[in-house]
């Protein structure tokens, strides 16, 4: 089973696909840091709305970064996983 991990709890978005819980495929990762940079820490605001603007990015590379295309998924079954505590949150 290959499963999609998408994590986006500071100033990184990042996607993985790994095989049977053990082999990481690809990694792919979109930064922040350079945004954040010129205020001197992250930005909560500026950080939550990146997330959304930028997860298209690491997701759209880790297919084939993985070597496989959207024809050879096959959604059988899903799995969630939450962080609790620390990350950054914007207005609601």
């Amino acid at each position: 089973m290959i499963i999609l991990a998408i994590e986006s709890s500071c100033d990184e978005t990042a996607v993985a696909l790994v095989r049977d819980g053990r082999e990481v495929l690809t990694d792919q990762v979109f930064s922040q840091a350079d945004l954040h940079a010129v205020y001197g820490g992250v930005v909560p605001e500026i950080a939550s709305r990146k997330h959304i603007e930028a997860i298209s990015q690491p997701a759209a590379r880790a297919l084939p970064g993985a070597g496989l295309s959207r024809g050879r998924l096959l959604y059988t079954s899903a799995a969630g996983a939450e962080k609790s505590g620390g990350g950054r949150r914007g207005r609601r």
